[in-house]
């Protein structure tokens, strides 16, 4: 059911997190220091960079060995072997490769470029770099502070976890959801009426991502340092089933 009426709240004054911090401790702290207290209902969305630093999937590039398929996949993409190393071992298998990008099927089933690895907002030095990988198993990531917070706080939320991606067809990231727990991530309109009647066919929303963008925008890309926003107004179905139907079949994907 759509919503008339959204608001969305980024967390000021997140803390930089490291590996092991308690992400329901974090959260809860944060909205007691911004004045909100949770109500059934709400949407909590946040960055994927904050799983990954807290569950330590940090990856120096010294520890790498470059394998020989990683050597001649940097060769294409004028990238640190050692990087195309990781991305191999995150992916299912390359999709698309040129100068300064590769896009591949992650071991999660999401297409992404560089396999969602990256290297900012992260510390870093010239001397030992460091890469960050996606969390091993974003809906569990979430379903678990989802039910962290449903102990602490005694209110069932729904919990995004977001990150950002180009599209085959438009210029530009946007948000989607990498990972999600507590409600249906796609609406089935199918069956529906549109404004004069006639009966929808296609039509499935994909939820979970308009969510995600949206959050992802008051979160900026940047030096913004927001990376969790509280999200109310959302009219959720509840769903146990997590991020999955938001994945295309691969024999139904006309861009591989």
């Amino acid at each position: 059911m759509a919503s008339s009426q959204l608001q969305l709240i980024a967390l000021q004054g997140f803390p930089l997190v490291e590996p092991g911090d308690d992400l329901t401790a974090l959260v809860a702290a944060a909205l007691e220091a911004n004045q909100l207290r949770l109500q059934g209902g709400d949407v909590l969305v946040l960055a994927q960079k904050v799983f990954s630093k807290a569950e330590g999937r940090y990856v120096r590039l010294a520890e790498v060995e470059a394998s020989a398929e990683a050597k001649s996949l940097a060769e294409q993409c004028d990238k640190d072997p050692r990087q195309m190393e990781l991305v191999l071992r995150e992916s299912r298998e390359v999709l698309r490769a040129r100068p300064g990008v590769v896009i591949v099927e992650h071991r999660l089933g999401v297409v992404h470029a560089n396999a969602g690895i990256d290297k900012s907002n992260i510390p870093n030095c010239d001397d030992d770099p460091q890469l960050l990988l996606l969390p091993e198993d974003p809906d569990a990531s979430a379903q678990r502070l989802r039910a962290g917070l449903a102990q602490r706080c005694g209110v069932e939320v729904a919990v995004i976890i977001n990150d950002s991606a180009g599209r085959a067809w438009r210029n530009g990231t946007v948000g989607f959801a990498l990972g999600t727990a507590g409600f249906e991530v796609v609406e089935n309109r199918i069956g529906d009426a549109d404004l004069f009647g006639r009966v929808l066919e296609v039509t499935e929303i994909a939820v979970a991502d308009e969510l995600a963008a949206a959050a992802s925008y008051v979160m900026g890309q940047a030096d913004e340092g927001s990376p969790v926003v509280l999200l109310r107004g959302a009219k959720l179905r509840p769903s146990d089933d997590g991020s999955r139907a938001l994945l295309r079949d691969r024999e139904r994907d006309m861009f591989r």
